[in-house]
């Protein structure tokens, strides 16, 4: 364990380490470090500001997974029942009963047994068989049917739910857009931080629990028993093997090495990133665009960030 002091000095040795210019060279908007709850570093690059907006791309999937806790906790849902209890019969194209196979866990966990290959689109039609649900892992944009899965259990749109639930309560500003066949968050950078705070918090804010901790201590730990490093739409580190997206191949070993085991993150497209560390009390934040190449989630630069800081954090 290292103490306030002496982090937030070693986190001020930065600039002198050198990585403002790596961060600024490998596209970063904003980066901000919270140590125990409080900014220790906070950086904006490549033209950003304080008040700028940013997609969170993918790692804005954790929003959902956050709202679904919350629905549950009010009895409105429940994630082990079948998504047609919520949507009906026909939201995909596959036949009654593999369709009645898919519970709204399955979607939270990406393993639908849907077709990933035929692009974003969540229509019926775009929505095939594969394999049975919870037979098989694969990174898929039908997670975003949990969301009209709590709009209709909740009687109003998904927009009303989350903002009151969760956006407000918070006090994160920003709004969804529909991008192509995608819904994506945009927010400016303190706003992710305050979210990545109240779930490394166990899901409190400011003494009001907002997601139920059991829920949280599931959506952060293995969530079936294809790709170890994922839960409910979390990234996990520390497991013996994971799988990417776009591909059905087992990799051995950790998601993340240099980064420390307990990790756990929320990883959007081009390096949209939130990384909690229970065990350092941390919170790291990243926008820009994509440091290492174009990416759908875990990329290089995760591990080469961690290099780094390891370097000042000891």
């Amino acid at each position: 364990m290292f103490s306030g002091v002496f982090i937030t000095l070693r986190f001020e040795c930065i600039a002198i380490a050198g990585r403002d210019i790596y961060l600024e060279e490998k596209n970063t908007k904003s980066f901000m470090i919270l140590y125990n709850g409080r900014i220790v570093r906070e950086d904006y690059f490549n033209g950003h500001s304080k008040t700028a907006s940013w997609y969170w791309a993918s790692a804005g999937k954790t929003l959902t997974t956050a709202v679904s806790g919350i629905a549950q906790e009010e009895g409105l849902i429940n994630i082990n029942n079948k998504v047609s209890d919520y949507l009906g019969t026909g939201w995909t194209s596959v036949s009654t009963d593999k369709e009645n196979l898919i519970t709204c866990k399955h979607l939270l966990s990406m393993n639908s047994g849907l077709d990933d290959s035929l692009g974003d689109d969540v229509s019926p039609a775009n929505l095939q068989y594969v394999a049975d649900a919870g037979t098989r892992w694969a990174y898929h944009n039908v997670y975003v049917k949990v969301q009209d899965v709590v709009a209709a259990a909740s009687n109003q749109t998904w927009d009303n739910y989350f903002n009151t639930k969760l956006k407000e309560k918070i006090g994160m500003t920003g709004l969804w857009t529909d991008l192509s066949d995608l819904s994506v968050f945009w927010s400016n950078t303190r706003s992710m931080a305050r979210f990545g705070l109240m779930i490394s918090a166990k899901g409190t804010w400011k003494n009001t629990q907002i997601v139920p901790e059991a829920f949280l201590n599931e959506a952060t730990n293995t969530s079936q028993d294809i790709n170890k490093a994922y839960g409910y739409l979390w990234w996990l580190n520390g497991k013996s093997s994971y799988h990417l997206p776009q591909s059905q191949l087992q990799f051995n070993g950790e998601l993340i090495p240099n980064a420390p085991a307990d990790m756990y993150a929320a990883l959007g497209k081009n390096d949209q990133k939130i990384h909690i560390v229970p065990s350092k009390k941390l919170v790291i934040i990243r926008m820009g665009d994509a440091g290492d190449g174009e990416n759908f989630a875990v990329s290089t630069f995760d591990n080469d960030l961690w290099e780094k800081l390891n370097a000042l954090i000891k």
